[in-house]
């Protein structure tokens, strides 16, 4: 359920999804029981929910005879997918492989979801490998978007500073 409602205040106007107890508006932060807030339309399709908070702001700037000649929010959606190039095409065009960029998206997405830094991926590897020797540690880090330079560097500065030991090619956190 989707309902537009306006603020007693200052008179914004916004889209609340479902039945929140309370709602605060968005421009001037007051709060106040979402069954008291004034619901100009309520519906359980979200697109003429924000199609009708639309309308009133343009009737607001006395731009309602305009906005009613402008076409739903769904058709210009599809209008600009239909007129505009896509990504894809975009970065071919530019000299940028799209896949390579696909692939950079997944990996920001992985370590912004994990909280992972580099550092942290290396010493992961150090915890969860069997008797990690650098190329499977640099391996390892490599899967995870860490450049094999970063992880080699990380191993050499964990062994100076203590916190890890190398003994015969294989490393050990302290």
């Amino acid at each position: 359920m989707y309902a537009v409602v306006g603020c007693s205040e200052c008179s914004a106007l916004w889209v609340v999804s479902g039945r929140p107890e309370t709602t605060q508006c968005p421009r001037c932060g007051q709060r106040r029981k979402h069954a008291k807030r004034r619901k100009f339309v309520e519906t359980d399709d979200e697109a003429h929910a924000r199609e009708v908070r639309a309308s009133m702001l343009a009737n607001r700037q006395g731009h309602g005879e305009d906005f009613a000649e402008l076409d739903s929010f769904a058709e210009m959606d599809r209008q600009i997918e239909e007129s505009g190039v896509d990504d894809e095409t975009y970065l071919e065009a530019s000299g940028i492989d799209s896949d390579a960029v696909a692939a950079a998206g997944d990996r920001a997405e992985r370590g912004a979801t994990s909280g992972s830094s580099r550092k942290e991926t290396v010493l992961t590897a150090l915890r969860e490998l069997d008797s990690p020797t650098q190329d499977e540690v640099v391996s390892y880090a490599a899967e995870r978007g860490v450049p094999a330079d970063y992880a080699e560097k990380t191993l050499a500065k964990l062994v100076r500073a203590g916190e890890a030991t190398e003994s015969r090619g294989t490393y050990r956190l302290l």
